[in-house]
């Protein structure tokens, strides 16, 4: 993982003073101005990778503790030749101390585990705890995408953005027998289709934190 230039590892010890590219992501990073997008627990990148191709003129930025999933998108958009997507690897809890407020563009959560215990729930990646994280980083009018298996997930979401007043822009909890289509449908990882093969239908929600 040392080895690739487009991925970063901080300690949490470096996070504790003024990370380098906190605001600084788009003009150092990426070089250039373009959108950026985050994906949270990322997994093998496989989603971060798929949205980089479609696309292009975005950037996309990886995020997971996990780095033997990670390595495997990072080899993957290398060998595809892409300058628009790099990899995270640090803790989502410490989201803020790696971005600037209004730095993200658009925040992606895919098929994150929906903690199903009760004494879990804070851990979950829509919990308040964590959305209150993403206000302080994501522009005023940035997208937050919740794609999971879950239909626990999707529907503990949804009550989420009506308790807190958030604006929902779209929801489906059958994304693939939608007769709406959306641009980014034909992105698929291997465990997602390994759930549509299992014949479990794929939830979607957009929503803002205005």
């Amino acid at each position: 993982m040392e080895s690739f230039h487009h991925v970063k590892q901080p300690s949490l010890e470096l996070l504790e003073s003024e990370y380098y590219l906190k605001g600084r992501w788009k003009k150092e990073f990426f070089k250039n101005k373009n959108p950026l997008v985050l994906e949270l627990g990322c997994g093998m990148g496989e989603y971060s990778v798929g949205l980089a191709e479609r696309f292009p003129e975005k950037n996309f930025l990886g995020i997971d503790i996990k780095g033997a999933r990670m390595w495997q998108g990072a080899s993957s958009s290398i060998e595809k030749g892409l300058n628009n997507v790099g990899f995270l690897r640090i803790r989502i809890e410490w989201i803020e101390k790696c971005f600037e407020r209004n730095e993200v563009d658009e925040i992606w959560i895919t098929f994150p585990d929906p903690q199903l215990k009760r004494r879990r729930g804070t851990k979950r990646l829509t919990h308040p705890v964590f959305l209150k994280k993403y206000k302080n980083i994501l522009m005023r009018k940035g997208s937050i995408h919740l794609k999971t298996d879950s239909q626990f997930l999707h529907g503990f979401t949804l009550g989420i953005i009506a308790a807190e007043e958030y604006v929902l822009e779209d929801s489906t909890n059958d994304l693939y027998a939608s007769l709406v289509f959306r641009d980014h449908m034909e992105i698929k990882t291997h465990y997602e289709n390994i759930y549509l093969d299992k014949g479990m239908p794929i939830t979607y929600l957009r929503f803002q934190l205005k």
